[in-house]
C-alpha cells in the first residue's frame, strides 16, 4: 500500500499497486465504494494483466483518510487523485473510472491532461442534478447533519442493499454526503462538456439495463466511443465482466 498527502493538514490518499508495463492503468471507484473491490477481478484477467495497475481510494473512502474540513467536491477528489499519480510517478495513464469515479476521472483529464492519454468512463455522471434515486441524489437530498448524525446514513445503508452497503459502510458518512452533494451539483463546465472537449482516447461504457444514454449521438460526434454492454446494469464489471474487459482493453 502507498500513500501521499492531498491537503494542507497532511491527510493521505492511499492506493494499492501491481507492477507491470507502462502506461499505467488506474482504477477509480464510485460513490461509497472502493477500487479494489470493483476492479481487481477484471485487472487480473489475462486480457488486462501485465500492465502496471493502481487501485486508488478517493478521500473519505476505503483506506484513504477522511478529514472533516475537506470539501469532497469533484474537483477536490480530482486533485487528490492527481496527487496520488504525481507521487507514484504516473503520467500518460489510462484511467478507468466507475460512476462518480468516472466523473472524477473526467475532471482530472480536463485539468491535468499530462496525466491521462486514455479514459474509460463506466456509467459516469455527466450532468448535474440527476433524477432522485438511492444514489447521489438521494443522499444529497438530506441536510448534512440529518444524514451524518440524524439517521440518514443508516437509512441509506438499509435501502441500497447488501452489496453496495458492504463498501458504503467503509465510507465516512460526512465524506459520503459531501461527495454526493458535489456529484449532484456537478461542475462548471459540466462533466459532459469536459468529456466532449478532451483530445484523449475516450470510451463511455453504458449498461444495457440502465436504459439509453442521453446525448449519446453528441458524445459520438465529439469522438467518444460509446459501448453498450448487454445484460448489464450500473455495475457493468460485475454484470458482464467479459464485455467490460473487452471495452477496457479497446
Amino acid at each position: 500500500m502507498r500513500q501521499t498527502s492531498f491537503d494542507a493538514s497532511g491527510s493521505c490518499v492511499r492506493w494499492t499497486e501491481v507492477a507491470g508495463a507502462e502506461p499505467a492503468r488506474v482504477y477509480v471507484h464510485g460513490l461509497g465504494s472502493a477500487s479494489t473491490v470493483y476492479h481487481a477481478h477484471v485487472a487480473a484477467r489475462p486480457e488486462l494483466a501485465g500492465r502496471r495497475s493502481l487501485f486508488v481510494d478517493l478521500p473519505g473512502h476505503g483506506i484513504s483518510d477522511r478529514p472533516a474540513d475537506f470539501g469532497y467536491t469533484l474537483e477536490g477528489h480530482a486533485d487528490a487523485l492527481a496527487a496520488a499519480l504525481d507521487a507514484a510517478g504516473v503520467s500518460g495513464a489510462e484511467i478507468v473510472g466507475h460512476s462518480m469515479g468516472g466523473a472524477v476521472a473526467i475532471v482530472l483529464a480536463y485539468r491535468r491532461r499530462d496525466l491521462v492519454t486514455r479514459l474509460v468512463v463506466t456509467e459516469g455522471n455527466l450532468d448535474p442534478h440527476p433524477p432522485l434515486t438511492a444514489g447521489s441524489s438521494g443522499i444529497a437530498s438530506y441536510e448534512e447533519g440529518a444524514f451524518v448524525s440524524g439517521g440518514g446514513y443508516a437509512r441509506v445503508l438499509e435501502h441500497v442493499g447488501p452489496l453496495w452497503a458492504a463498501t458504503m459502510r467503509l465510507t465516512d458518512p460526512l465524506a459520503l454526503h459531501r461527495s454526493a452533494v458535489g456529484l449532484f451539483r456537478g461542475t462548471e463546465p459540466t462533466m459532459r462538456h469536459m468529456l466532449e472537449a478532451l483530445d484523449a482516447d475516450r470510451v463511455y461504457v453504458q449498461g444495457e439495463l440502465s436504459g439509453e444514454l442521453p446525448g449519446a449521438e453528441r458524445l459520438t460526434a465529439s469522438g467518444v466511443r460509446v459501448v453498450t454492454v448487454p445484460g448489464a446494469g450500473h455495475n457493468v464489471m460485475f454484470d458482464n465482466p467479459d464485455a467490460f474487459v473487452a471495452a477496457v482493453r479497446g
